[in-house]
């Protein structure tokens, strides 16, 4: 999700296919050994394999909004670094806590709210708009589809939250946007040789 709208952001047009990871083409294998998407091959031939690297590679061609210029990179790459080394694991036991006995789904879902969702609920009602002020940035995109995915878990839950009114207004904002929905519209049915190339 994040490597696709930076992609539509960036306007960089890519062949996209759809890959149903239990059924993975042998084409995916051979741009990579690591098996999971997103992957980009480049047409010198060089194959990012990281959503993060994605982003940046496409907005180093065009960042029409400034997410790069958004904030100081390294300010940007703290929120970044820890939603996708320790928030990220939290939601996935959040979601599928049977995976993960140890705990309780509550219990990963504590964590990750006072990991990562309480402070930047207190950023986002700082700024009033994005983690750094008024202009959207990179780690706006790389947080909100996790932030997303979070709050799909238990929506009932999510939405009676009255302690992160900064959070849930800065996710609706993103849901509502017209970037989220044309990414999200491009719906395609997993990817076939045969198939006609498909570009967004």
């Amino acid at each position: 999700m994040r490597a696709r709208l930076a992609l539509r952001q960036a306007g960089q047009q890519v062949e996209l296919r759809e890959v149903a990871l239990r059924a993975k083409p042998a084409e995916l294998l051979a741009a990579s050994i690591k098996g999971t998407v997103p992957v980009l091959v480049l047409p010198g031939g060089e194959v990012l394999e990281q959503s993060l690297d994605i982003m940046r590679w496409a907005l180093a061609r065009s960042d029409p909004q400034g997410w790069l210029s958004a904030a100081p990179e390294a300010e940007q790459l703290r929120w970044i670094e820890l939603n996708d080394t320790q928030f990220k694991p939290l939601l996935d036991r959040y979601k599928y806590p049977e995976r993960f006995p140890e705990a309780s789904a509550l219990q990963y879902r504590e964590a990750a709210c006072a990991l990562l969702l309480r402070p930047l609920d207190q950023a986002l009602a700082a700024t009033q708009a994005w983690i750094f002020g008024p202009q959207c940035s990179l780690a706006d995109m790389a947080l909100l589809p996790f932030v997303r995915q979070f709050a799909a878990v238990d929506a009932a839950w999510f939405d009676a939250q009255t302690e992160l009114p900064a959070l849930r207004n800065w996710l609706q904002g993103f849901v509502d946007s017209a970037l989220f929905k044309a990414v999200m519209q491009q719906r395609l049915p997993p990817w076939a040789p045969a198939q006609p190339p498909v570009y967004c």
